[in-house]
């Protein structure tokens, strides 16, 4: 905002000796620059700047991070309220396993994975959804045989709509090559941290052990890696259209999840 250009100074009036008609001197009114308006006087126009963050990513993850600027401070309030979806691409390694979960803690085993297969780890999803679809209809706090939950459901609205556990809506494999593979869940509440232990658990079921290598979020509600901007777009131009881009979806699911 500082590099954009600014504004002409104001000007007032100012009467200033000139030399008059007879050889004498007389006063002359003149328009001259405000001092005070001088960037040399005033210093940076902005100082401050009002700025909150949405959903967080800790220090080992990466992807979509939500931020809000001035009256956008409200709207993502308003998108916490809505409980929205948030996709990850999560990756994981079979064979070992650390104190957090991660490929980068402290090693505290070393396990065989040759028999984990493909189907296996299918298998073990499905439940992971299963046992998660369930949690959801519980802390949905809606009758499923009643007319309002179908039309919540056609809608996708049926989510908890206040505090819960972390709650996986969709978990699938997109990539297996032992010993690496690559996760993508669809998930609510959670955190980087509880991500990062289901990989740990899944290699438990398989009789094995893993860690997680990859941490990335992909979509955060109405927001996608396309709407991100990357370091080198940090730029008033960049994110004044990156604000116009996103304002009618944001306005148009706060309205559809809570009026």
């Amino acid at each position: 905002l500082n590099a954009a250009p600014r504004r002409a100074p104001r000007q007032h009036v100012r009467f200033l000796p000139a030399p008059g008609d007879g050889g004498g001197t007389e006063l002359v009114a003149t328009r001259v620059p405000v001092l005070a308006d001088h960037p040399l006087v005033r210093g940076p126009r902005f100082r401050r700047l009002k700025m909150g963050a949405g959903h967080r990513l800790d220090v080992k993850s990466s992807g979509v991070f939500v931020l809000g600027i001035g009256h956008g401070n409200k709207l993502l309030t308003d998108l916490y309220n809505c409980h929205l979806t948030k996709v990850y691409t999560v990756g994981g390694l079979f064979g070992k396993a650390t104190d957090d979960f991660s490929d980068t803690g402290k090693l505290v085993e070393k396990t065989t994975f040759d028999h984990v297969t493909r189907e296996k780890l299918e298998r073990i999803l499905a439940v992971i959804q299963g046992t998660n679809h369930k949690a959801l209809l519980l802390h949905s706090n809606i009758d499923m045989r009643t007319q309002e939950a179908y039309e919540l459901a056609v809608k996708g609205l049926i989510r908890p709509m206040g505090k819960s556990p972390p709650i996986i809506t969709a978990i699938r494999c997109l990539q297996f090559t032992l010993p690496e593979f690559q996760l993508e869940i669809h998930c609510l509440h959670e955190t980087q941290q509880y991500l990062r232990k289901i990989v740990h658990e899944i290699g438990l079921e398989l009789k094995s052990s893993a860690v997680c290598t990859q941490v990335r979020r992909i979509r955060d509600g109405v927001f996608t890696l396309e709407d991100a901007l990357p370091r080198t777009q940090w730029n008033l131009q960049s994110i004044q259209n990156a604000i116009g881009d996103c304002q009618l979806r944001v306005k148009t699911e706060i309205e559809k999840t809570i009026g």
